[in-house]
């Protein structure tokens, strides 16, 4: 059942460098607690509030349901093997009847999932046991695959607190349980041109497909070709003197910008190519606003410098 068909949904109202790869959320809380019944005044919390960690199954049921009793122990079951990757609550229809009402549940047993708060899918009837399954399959997702992107998002949040060690350590994990993930790989690749190894970085990146379409790794590329490019240009002081002499010496503002960008300068590089672009658009074929683009792909769209070059740049093309 997708979010559009669901009849349920019309009436809503410190990084650890162990990483484990096992369901998500496994050993967060007690084996127990994925499973509970809850009550009118318990709903909130047990499932709107819970359900904001991950999906949580709510089984309506009544102790004189038959197919309840068919159901229940399926969906306890589906939900243990799941290892966390959801949680299930059980509400009795007969002592708390006003939650069901609300949700538009004519008949038991019905079960509807809970994701950020919102029933976002369900079923009513005992089905089988593969069914169920699938159904979990489709909200938890993979837990392998989950607890991946929960280790990427720790090496990400390492790596922005200045840990690179540790940042290195849980994207090697990562590899070493998914060879070729290219999150991890470009993670790794970054880190090693913020240490200057070009040689580093440029292996890691030929472990992955020049057709392979990923963000991530583009942005890295970017960065590395940014970064031969700049080894290869001559002194920032040099260059400084030649634009004293001539403001419109746009080969050496060019090459200062290079510079600039790979010293961190990211405004001041985003500026000199600004520059050129605003004295002569047609230099080098448009040569410094595609150097800029390149710029944007390399720090990535949601950068400060990039939204700030971005505004003057459509300032200068459009005004």
């Amino acid at each position: 059942m997708s979010v559009k068909d669901n009849p349920f949904a019309a009436s809503q109202g410190d990084y650890a460098p162990e990483i484990s790869f096992g369901a998500p959320n496994a050993g967060a809380s007690p084996a127990g607690e994925l499973i509970r019944d809850t009550s009118t005044a318990e709903f909130t919390k047990d499932v709107i509030q819970e359900s904001r960690n991950q999906p949580v199954l709510v089984d309506f049921w009544a102790p004189w349901c038959g197919p309840c009793k068919q159901l229940t122990p399926i969906l306890e079951q589906a939900v243990r093997a799941a290892g966390g990757a959801v949680k299930l609550v059980k509400m009795n229809i007969d002592e708390h009847p006003a939650i069901a009402g609300q949700l538009g549940v004519q008949s038991i047993p019905a079960v509807i999932a809970f994701r950020d708060g919102q029933p976002v899918d369900g079923f009513m009837g005992a089905v089988p046991e593969s069914q169920v399954q699938d159904f979990i399959q489709r909200l938890g997702g993979d837990p392998k695959q989950s607890a991946l992107e929960a280790a990427l998002e720790q090496a990400s949040a390492a790596k922005e607190a200045g840990d690179q060690e540790l940042a290195a350590q849980i994207y090697s994990a990562v590899l070493a349980q998914e060879a070729g993930h290219p999150t991890a790989i470009a993670g790794l690749a970054g880190l090693s041109l913020d240490r200057g190894d070009l040689d580093g970085a440029r292996a890691l990146l030929e472990q992955v497909s020049r057709d392979t379409d990923n963000a991530e790794i583009a942005g890295v590329r970017a960065r590395l070709t940014l970064a031969e490019e700049t080894s290869q240009l001559g002194d920032p002081q040099e260059l400084q003197r030649r634009l004293e002499a001539d403001p419109d010496d746009h080969e050496a503002r060019f090459d200062l910008a290079l510079i600039q960008n790979a010293s961190g300068a990211r405004d001041a590089a985003a500026d000199s190519l600004l520059h050129i672009v605003r004295r002569n658009r047609e230099w080098r074929d448009d040569g410094a606003r595609a150097q800029l683009l390149t710029f944007f792909e390399a720090w990535g769209p949601t950068d400060e410098a990039t939204l700030s070059a971005r505004r003057k740049l459509s300032s200068l093309l459009f005004s």
